[in-house]
């Protein structure tokens, strides 16, 4: 027998329209498009109380209501794994995510992902929040990127941050150790992201992708090939900064997937992809207050920028 979850309200935000499905799918984070279909096909989505049919246009301010479809259970457990835990309040956490940790469970992940100890850490309810599979998710770092992330403990607050991240109002900042010799000390990167036509693990750029803006900054020449960039994303595309610095010819220490030649910097070995989410920005999405938490510079980050350092002097001198 089907079960259907608890109503969710979601107003659409500013400069947000479209096909009532395809903008539910938009603002509801980590939910398949099918279930979208399966609540509109037994009517259980409404504007503004009366019901309404997925072809039908949405716009800004419109309140839309939607009961998801619960057929099935969640059969995650908790397992009890270190966080490091940077601020916390009843509704939010957010979270230094260690590199080499998984965001969510997916195919071949196992059982030590952040979703796992976020069950484990918090109380029963939150395994009920946002989607299954990935409660409380509302964003997520690539598997070696460190960093600020923030979760949501509470239904109003998950509703809350997805609606900031799908207006982008919210303000994220990385620091990214990038190879080759830049010519510029600060500029940015607006070309489009989409999935690469063969090799589907990869993003690419595409006239047809989504709009994707990087604006960067130098902090540090550590050598004449290895730059400490900061970077303000504007969008939130998958491997963004990755695909943007490796199409414009510097890609990242370690990233071998965007174009990182271990083979150009013989002696040095990039314990990962070189890339640390700094800071996160949002708007508190219950009580409205501006909340900005920095995630501490990682020691294995400032070891191989130690050893990249090390590396250009011994070379200086010979």
């Amino acid at each position: 027998m089907e079960s259907w979850g608890d109503t969710q309200r979601i107003e659409v935000p500013e400069q947000v329209s479209g096909r009532a499905d395809k903008v539910l799918a938009q603002l509801v984070s980590g939910v398949s498009r099918t279930r979208i279909q399966q609540s509109f096909d037994a009517g259980r989505v409404w504007r503004d109380g009366q019901k309404i049919a997925k072809r039908e246009r949405v716009g800004p301010r419109d309140l839309i209501e939607v009961q998801l479809i619960k057929s099935f259970e969640s059969t995650l457990e908790p397992v009890e794994l270190p966080l490091n835990i940077l601020f916390e309040d009843e509704h939010l956490l957010f979270v230094d995510k260690e590199p080499g940790m998984v965001v969510h469970p997916g195919v071949g992940t196992g059982s030590e992902t952040l979703v796992h100890a976020l069950l484990h850490y918090c109380e029963e309810s939150f395994g009920q929040v946002g989607s299954v599979g990935r409660p409380g998710i509302v964003h997520r770092l690539d598997k070696e990127t460190s960093g600020v992330m923030v979760v949501a403990k509470t239904q109003e607050a998950y509703l809350g941050l997805v609606q900031q991240f799908s207006e982008r109002s919210l303000r994220k900042s990385y620091l990214a150790l990038v190879t080759g010799k830049l010519k510029m000390p600060s500029g940015d990167y607006s070309l489009p992201i989409g999935r690469h036509p063969v090799h589907r693990h990869k993003m690419t750029i595409l006239p047809s992708g989504k709009d994707a803006v990087t604006e960067w900054e130098v902090l540090d020449r550590i050598t004449h090939e290895f730059s400490l960039v900061q970077c303000r994303i504007l969008t939130g595309r998958t491997h963004q900064i990755r695909v943007h610095f490796g199409d414009s010819g510097y890609p990242l220490a370690g990233d071998t997937t965007y174009g990182y030649k271990p083979a150009k910097f013989p002696g040095l070995h990039p314990p990962r992809v070189m890339l640390h989410a700094l800071s996160l920005g949002i708007r508190h999405p219950l009580t409205g207050d501006s909340l900005e938490v920095e995630a501490p510079f990682p020691e294995d980050f400032s070891n191989f920028i130690f050893e990249v350092a090390e590396a250009g002097r011994r070379q200086a001198e010979s």
